[in-house]
């Protein structure tokens, strides 16, 4: 069993930054294999993948529709995953959610965080 918990969420105004964390917690030989995920989910909309980072961190692959915009990265001793997201926009408003599987490249996340709020005021 792994657990997320996801923090950094807030208001901010367009053209701001924020850095979003995932913390996982569970058996280490677990976690520590882990493929992670950002997703978020718009007022209305479908729920939508961000960003996902290998579990060596050595790959990653970013939505076209933040592509220069966010990045995401880990730390694998402290099985954390970072979004770091520049240049906001009223569209990125939505809750974001951290995902994680031990499957590379997974179609369907097993675990999932709580979420948290990302505003973007314009």
């Amino acid at each position: 069993q792994v657990q997320l918990v996801e923090s950094g969420g807030g208001l901010v105004q367009a053209g701001g930054s924020l850095i979003l964390t995932c913390a996982a917690s569970g058996r280490t030989s677990t976690t520590s294999t882990l493929t992670m995920a950002w997703f978020r989910q718009a007022p209305g909309k479908g729920r939508e993948s961000v960003a996902t980072i290998s579990w060596r961190g050595t790959e990653q692959h970013i939505a076209d529709s933040v592509k220069g915009r966010f990045t995401i990265s880990r730390d694998g001793a402290k099985n954390t995953v970072f979004l770091q997201m520049s240049s906001l926009k009223p569209e990125d408003t939505a809750v974001y959610y951290c995902a994680a599987d031990q499957t590379a490249w997974p179609s369907e996340y097993e675990w999932w965080g709580q979420g948290t709020q990302v505003t973007v005021s314009s």
